[in-house]
């Protein structure tokens, strides 16, 4: 029975906080329930969905591909502060961008960590 290291909660945890990301992202898209009823619903659901299924792709090639979701994350977390500008309240900021930066940062580490694994001799 193999034990659950450091490395595997390294390379684990920032798939796992993206998906949980992009399923709180995709709460915000419940909205138009409101706005719409019947058919009418479809589309605008589907556009408020955009970011979600954007980071979802990227989660997908992130899973193999560690940089891909470092840069991706941080970017959109970057992408988010210049959009929305700086005069929104903070919880914004927190709520949304704070956790993207902080799974790109984990994406990072990841990819260090496997990096290094790989290259052993590159480690001071």
């Amino acid at each position: 029975m193999s034990s659950f290291g450091k490395g595997q909660i390294l390379r684990y945890a920032p798939r796992v906080l993206s998906l949980l990301y992009v399923l709180f992202l995709s709460l915000f898209a419940l909205d138009v329930f409101s706005e719409y009823s019947g058919w009418a619903v479809i589309l605008p659901l589907l556009i408020h969905l955009i970011p979600s299924f954007i980071l979802l792709i990227i989660l997908v090639v992130a899973w193999k591909y560690e940089l891909v979701g470092a840069v991706a994350f941080l970017g959109f977390s970057i992408f988010y502060i210049v959009n929305v500008g700086l005069d929104r309240p903070w919880s914004w900021y927190v709520g949304i961008s704070l956790p993207s930066a902080v799974v790109g940062i984990l994406f990072l580490l990841s990819w260090i960590g496997r990096k290094k694994a790989k290259n052993p001799q590159d480690n001071f």
